[in-house]
């Protein structure tokens, strides 16, 4: 069965790493930018969608402000960029935001950050693999319906395909990531250089009319208007989702690390605000129509469409009618599209275990996360991620519209913290530092952090006012359930460590006063016999048998077996009129530590070890359940001593040597 077991083990993930190949896991740029910015650049796929839907609610006029509010995401975005360019370079250890919080605000800011991290990060997964998921059903309307179940399998396969290693499926990721930006820098040339030379044609949803809802009937005019507005932009930032995974990842890259870092930052921030404004744009010269409920909101010629309307993406209608002569970069961008969404989520499946194996490496996680797998990876990072997510998708039935309220509140929490921090880390190091020229580049990276900080502690604000009552609300509770486990966790291993610590070196060399050995017997036989002879062996103060009387006549039996091989042991019978075989053991056991209270206690359990894995459901069952009861006594010792089936022979009899 083990043998099996790893066999497909070794199928799925591959073969062992040594530890000393772990460098040659690292990625150079050309693969660290999609394994790392896959997330933010698909979030083209969906942002614009989050712009115009929410801006339709108050009807067409609404609509053309939307370049304007990309615009506003972009200014966000590069300001976020440069300042993580700073963060890199002064933390490149891979702590990101929880190292930068930590050292600067506190261990509970950065414990607020990493709780805010980590919900995003399955959140990542869930959103992306959710719309993928839902692109692939519009395509083929036989898998409508089934639209969890393919999340589910697309997630397992992405968390198999990052167990084999990150250098690994950085190449198979890689690829797909850059066909999706030809197509996308492909379709934006291609539109703008027709809208400049006057072929530029109309989307086919550019004919109907955007139905305003009755609490925008006067537009953007009032309180309503602007609360709407601020809202579009709060959906818009979906695309500052995974910039974080960059400064999360440092370690990851080859040397030098947070040059490439810094580097990639900037490819990722320039590639991702040209295709935002790029398709934004578009969608605005192209007249596309996008709105929440196509069969309300959507009028042709004074009448609704109704509920047979299809509403295809924002991209999709965009390269419908740009590539209107050429179908098959049509259906080229529409694959590439709804393959980066489930590639996105591969930034997460990179940042999450990094994360976790910090938060495990300073007790605040456990510490099986921080050990690496087969595969030089972060394996129960990963299994954890895969977990969580499958969770969501499973509990909002794989519903974009659902599942995106609950999303970006924890990055810019992240993003927030981690420039305050970034602000106090620079103002520390001024004070030490008297050299001109770097404390001119000091005070320049602080002049960069601190606009950060007031430019996303903005945007925060924001996010909690319009995402707080469509269900960011989930979002806080959740981070406010792993902030509380993570002190929990962080509590035990400071109780655990404090309780093992060694106080003198008295501790080292001291003894039980004496040592009493107790061997459990059901009946007479071989194992009981080897189990004895190994308790003489081990020449304890005190030995005995103990036997739980259930029925009276194999009492009587046992006795006279024992007395008939002589059994040099004395045998101790425990009554029980209930028939019960651990209560009166365990008893027996803590009257005994009563009794001698300095003395050491070791019991010995004679166990079968059979050759069948389903033998073992026949066997051992008392003997597990005395180890459980046993483990919580305070200085008692348990001793399996195993008896191999069907691996006995002549020698491997025991004997029970005279006194």
């Amino acid at each position: 069965m083990t043998d099996i077991a790893d066999a497909a083990k070794r199928l799925l993930v591959g073969r062992p790493m040594r530890s000393e190949m772990l460098g040659h896991t690292l990625l150079p740029k050309r693969i660290a930018l999609p394994v790392f910015a896959s997330d933010a650049l698909s979030s083209v796929a969906y942002a614009p969608d989050e712009i115009l839907l929410t801006l339709a609610f108050a009807g067409l006029a609404a609509v053309t402000i939307s370049p304007w509010v990309a615009l506003a995401v972009v200014v966000v975005l590069g300001t976020v960029i440069a300042s993580y360019r700073q963060n890199v370079h002064a933390y490149p250890s891979g702590g990101g935001d929880y190292e930068v919080a930590s050292e600067n605000l506190g261990k509970k800011a950065g414990l607020a950050v990493a709780s805010a991290l980590l919900v995003d990060y399955v959140l990542t997964v869930a959103v992306s693999i959710s719309s993928a998921s839902q692109y692939v059903a519009s395509a083929l309307p036989a898998l409508r319906g089934l639209e969890v179940e393919m999340a589910v399998a697309v997630v397992v396969l992405l968390a198999i395909a990052n167990l084999r290693g990150l250098r690994e499926s950085g190449r198979a990721f890689a690829v797909p990531t850059y066909i999706y930006m030809i197509a996308i820098g492909s379709m934006s040339v291609a539109g703008f250089v027709q809208y400049l030379t006057g072929n530029l044609g109309r989307a086919e949803s550019a004919a109907y009319e955007i139905v305003p809802q009755s609490a925008f009937d006067q537009g953007l005019v009032g309180l309503a208007g602007g609360f709407l507005v601020l809202r579009a932009f709060s959906s818009g930032c979906a695309a500052l989702t995974g910039v974080e995974a960059i400064s999360n990842g440092v370690p990851s890259f080859q040397k030098p690390k947070s040059r490439n870092a810094a580097t990639t930052l900037l490819l990722l921030g320039v590639i991702a605000a040209s295709m935002l404004m790029s398709v934004v744009v578009l969608a605005r010269l192209t007249g596309v129509r996008f709105v929440e409920s196509p069969a309300e909101q959507l009028m042709l010629d004074g009448a609704t469409v109704g509920e047979s309307y299809h509403q295809s993406p924002v991209i999709g209608q965009i390269a419908q009618t740009v590539f209107a002569g050429l179908p098959v970069m049509f259906y080229l961008v529409t694959a590439v599209t709804g393959l980066i969404l489930v590639l996105a989520a591969n930034t997460a499946f990179n940042g999450f275990p990094v994360l976790g194996s910090i938060l495990a490496r300073d007790e605040f996680l456990p510490r099986q996360l921080h050990t690496r797998g087969d595969r030089l990876v972060f394996s129960n990072g990963i299994v954890l991620l895969t977990v969580g997510a499958v969770a969501l998708i499973v509990a909002f039935d794989a519903e974009v519209t659902r599942l995106i309220q609950l999303y970006i509140v924890g990055v810019f929490i992240s993003f927030t913290t981690s420039q305050l921090g970034m602000v106090r880390h620079w103002t520390r190091m001024l004070r030490s530092e008297y050299a001109k020229d770097a404390r001119r580049r000091m005070a320049r990276s602080r002049l960069i952090n601190g606009f950060g900080f007031v430019m996303t502690g903005v945007v925060l604000v924001i996010v909690l006012i319009t995402k707080a009552p469509q269900g960011a609300w989930i979002t806080l509770i959740m981070m406010a359930v792993i902030f509380l486990t993570m002190l929990g966790i962080h509590l035990h291993y400071e109780r655990l460590n404090q309780e093992l610590r060694v106080l003198d070196a008295q501790q080292a060399r001291a003894l039980p006063a004496r040592t009493h050995g107790v061997v459990l017997v059901s009946k007479l036989h071989q194992p009981a016999l080897r189990a004895i002879a190994y308790a003489r062996a081990t020449r304890p103060n005190t030995l005995e048998a103990v036997h739980v009387a259930v029925d009276g006549d194999e009492v009587a039996g046992l006795r006279r077996q024992w007395d008939e091989f002589s059994v040099p042991v004395p045998l101790t019978i425990l009554a029980s009129p209930y028939r019960e075989i651990t209560r009166p053991i365990v008893e027996y056991i803590r009257g005994l530590r009563r009794s001698t209270p300095r003395d050491l206690v070791v019991v010995f359990v004679p166990e079968y070890v059979v050759t069948k894995w389903w033998e073992q459901l026949l066997h051992n069952q008392s003997a597990l359940r005395l180890k459980a009861r046993l483990l919580f006594v305070p200085g008692v010792v348990m001793a399996s001593v195993p008896f191999q089936l069907e691996a006995v022979d002549s020698l491997d009899a025991p004997a029970v040597p005279d006194e």
